[in-house]
């Protein structure tokens, strides 16, 4: 144990310094922050910006069954991204260091989480037989989305 001096200082913790991660866990636990937001579109996955503090985006995401992004990279923005319920695949495609395509699956289900950054190219999709729901964290660049298509030899190539 170890004794603080009385005139120790608590400075506030900055947003951006957390790890996305922890970003996306507090939204996604905190649903009466984004509940009024949350919808389900039969067309396409939903998404509602939730917050925002000009470092870093923290978005809203529903996806009904089947529904899916293209395959893609975030430009040059770094994040995470958090299941808040449901089930969601993310598909990974990058070239080995030997040259190969590879692709990796990830299956997620609540609570769990994944990281990106410039470059990751990866595609999402709920793969189960329920409504999902996720949460959001892109700093750096914002929320672009590069579109690729995957060469079985070359690996992910942009379109």
């Amino acid at each position: 144990m170890f004794a603080v001096p009385d005139n120790t200082v608590a400075l506030a913790e900055r947003p951006v310094l957390r790890h996305p991660v922890r970003v996306a866990l507090e939204f996604a636990a905190d649903r009466d922050r984004w509940r009024h937001l949350l919808r389900y579109d039969p067309d396409q996955r939903f998404s509602a910006l939730i917050d925002t503090d000009g470092e870093q985006e923290t978005w809203l995401m529903s996806w009904l069954p089947g529904q899916e992004t293209d395959l893609h990279d975030h430009a040059s923005s770094t994040g995470a991204f958090t299941v808040v319920s449901g089930l969601l695949r993310e598909t990974v495609a990058r070239r080995a260091p030997d040259g190969r395509a590879v692709t990796e699956l990830h299956s997620l289900t609540t609570g769990q989480s994944r990281v990106f950054g410039p470059g990751y190219v990866h595609q999402v999709r709920n793969e189960g037989p329920d409504p999902a729901i996720s949460v959001h964290v892109y700093r750096t660049g914002g929320r672009a989305m590069r579109p690729y298509h995957l060469d079985p030899v070359a690996g992910p190539v942009r379109d």
